[in-house]
């Protein structure tokens, strides 16, 4: 379990830590609750008349102090020790459930009547035991109530589920909300703490300390019900074959946990999870450093990382300079010796979550494998017209690029756990997913044109990073004469020919390269000998009006012809995606060339 002691030590950094400017992980004994109704009293218990009312939906969560059992209850009858829904707290309701607000008033009256008592949750049980909550509330006509999420769908919400929070108002107190007063936090987790006395050995602290019995919950997201340490109940199968006794010493057969390390690193865990996770449904992937210094995150693209500057030409040492920067940037902040921990969450039922990756790094050694693999992986993307850079694309979009974008979630949860070995552990990438990108991106006719665009850069990374031993280079290689890499760049020049053709005449129809690119990739040679032969009316064309490009382009298809070894050429065994490379830098360079014949020149969107 040193994921807990890993977690347990970030909460520790985070809550002193001075250089938060968001929300801190929550207090221990305390959680955050989506509050309807906001009730004003004062000090004395008195109801202010027309200062209660309803909470919109971004303004209704709320930090309400907790015990272990109220933490985590579902159908039982277990209260909340200060707000709670009308169903624990109004004695004047109809439908009063005597047991949950007896247990309710006694929990409350016995925090205010110990060492730890405190002045708001004295006025709250001073008002309370008028019994007068529901006559007040339906008198401010607040019923029914309906709540309204982000989304602006409306939910009726039945009223004794209605939850309620408290604003006690003091001379000199500028702090009424029982959530923001510290005083009153600390009251509460004084008097918890001496409330629960059962000790045992914790294994995250080897010490003697209180043992927790309930582990949190809501670890993903408010309704997540999912817990990684599960106490299961005493009366069902929990403990056949496993345990001599159910109940009473279970506790010295197993690992325990301490209250404080599990509240704590499941607090840090969730923060951690709400402010710097990748998610993918319930698929949870959080990357970290304990002391709470910024890192790099494993699962973006490297213009979304480091916002590199997108660039018609540039060189692998151009990019690896401004790649260089951005990670010493990073390493300005996070020391080398820093803990930084990669932990891979989901749940298989509604109940259970799991581990299902784990990875403790040191900073320099993390900050390495980051820039290994965006170096390995840098190829000229293009998401869009406004999305163009130089870089490794996220594991999300290497997923769409190899199964489509309306891949199943499943498979794509599959995929990005299958790259992030890749990522941190500088494993090699799946040969399986260099192949199927490199087909999908073969296949040219059954792509929107963006879609495709986007695709064939990602192919050319996977199919760069997979071979590194190979070195390819980002720019055109005039001097790389394998087959593959030759036909590619074939297929650039005949599209950019029957291109220039249709431009000249006014057409935006597809190019016979690019109808065919899907049937060339499996039958190079058979098909180019069709391509070529396509090209004749179009070179006729061009001879009339582009002589002086048609005869550059001429020059430079017999160079490439005659650059082919032996009997490559007339091989027609399928292609590898390394001719989607050659492709792709023939293309590049020729749109990067100037034309001093043409007055304008066709620009690639």
């Amino acid at each position: 379990m040193a994921w807990l002691q890993k977690l347990h030590e970030t909460y520790q950094h985070c809550v002193k830590s001075s250089d938060l400017t968001s929300a801190r992980p929550w207090p221990l004994s305390h959680f955050v609750k989506q509050a309807h109704i906001e009730v004003v009293i004062d000090a004395k218990g008195n109801f202010r008349k027309g200062r209660v009312r309803k909470l919109e939906w971004n303004e209704s969560p709320t930090l309400i102090p907790a015990t272990e059992s109220s933490a985590g209850r579902t159908s039982d009858v277990a209260p909340h020790p200060l707000c709670e829904e009308v169903g624990y707290c109004a004695f004047d309701f109809p439908e009063i459930d005597l047991k949950k607000f007896e247990e309710y008033k006694t929990l409350l009256t016995d925090w205010c009547t110990s060492d730890f008592a405190h002045p708001k949750a004295q006025a709250v049980l001073a008002y309370l035991k008028k019994g007068c909550l529901w006559t007040d509330l339906s008198a401010a006509q607040i019923f029914p109530v309906t709540i309204t999420n982000r989304r602006g769908q409306k939910t009726k919400l039945e009223d004794e589920k209605v939850f309620i929070r408290w604003r006690i108002e003091t001379i000199g107190d500028p702090c009424s909300g029982t959530w923001e007063d510290q005083s009153l936090i600390k009251s509460w987790i004084g008097f918890d703490g001496s409330k629960n006395r059962q000790v045992g050995f914790c294994i995250a602290t080897a010490q003697q300390v209180r043992i927790a019995q309930n582990h949190s919950r809501f670890i993903r997201h408010p309704g997540d019900g999912a817990k990684l340490i599960s106490a299961n109940d005493f009366s069902g199968y929990t403990f056949r074959g496993r345990f001599t006794d159910s109940k009473k010493d279970y506790e010295k057969q197993v690992c325990s946990v301490g209250f404080e390390v599990s509240q704590k690193a499941h607090n840090a865990l969730r923060w951690l999870i709400s402010r710097q996770s990748y998610r993918n449904d319930d698929q949870v992937i959080v990357t970290w450093a304990v002391t709470g210094k910024p890192v790099p995150d494993p699962f973006a693209n490297t213009y979304e990382l480091f916002g590199t500057a997108p660039s018609v030409v540039d060189t692998s040492q151009a990019f690896a300079m401004r790649l260089n920067a951005a990670m010493a940037g990073y390493g300005s902040k996070l020391d080398p010796t820093d803990d930084v921990v990669v932990m891979g969450l989901d749940a298989a039922t509604p109940g259970r979550m799991a581990i299902t990756y784990y990875r403790e790094l040191k900073g320099s050694e993390f900050l390495d494998r980051i820039e290994t693999w965006h170096s390995k992986c840098a190829w000229p993307q293009n998401f869009g017209k406004e999305s163009k850079f130089i870089g490794a694309p996220a594991p999300r979009d290497i997923a769409e690029a190899a199964y489509g974008r309306r891949l199943d979630d499943n498979l794509r949860k599959a995929t990005v756990e299958r790259l992030l070995p890749c990522i941190i552990d500088a494993q090699p990438i799946p040969h399986d997913l260099v192949a199927s990108t490199s087909r999908r991106a073969s296949n040219r006719a059954s792509l929107e044109k963006w879609e495709w665009e986007k695709y064939l850069g990602i192919a050319c990374a996977l199919f760069r990073a997979y071979h590194t031993e190979r070195s390819y280079q980002m720019a055109l290689e005039s001097n790389r004469i394998t087959r593959d890499y030759l036909y590619g760049r074939l297929l650039a020049v005949a599209e950019h020919i029957e291109g220039r053709a249709l431009y000249v005449a006014g057409e935006t129809r597809d190019t016979t390269a690019a109808r065919l690119m899907q049937r060339f990739s499996d039958r190079p040679h058979s098909t180019w000998r069709n391509i070529e032969l396509a090209l004749t009316p179009y070179k006729t064309r061009l001879r009339a009006k582009r002589a002086g490009f048609l005869r550059k382009m001429e020059q430079l298809l017999d160079k490439i012809t005659c650059s082919f070894n032996g009997s490559d050429y007339v091989a027609d065994t399928p292609l590898s995606g390394e001719f989607l490379l050659g492709y792709h830098c023939q293309r590049q360079a020729l749109w990067s060339e100037p034309d001093t014949e043409d007055e304008s020149t066709p620009t690639n969107d």
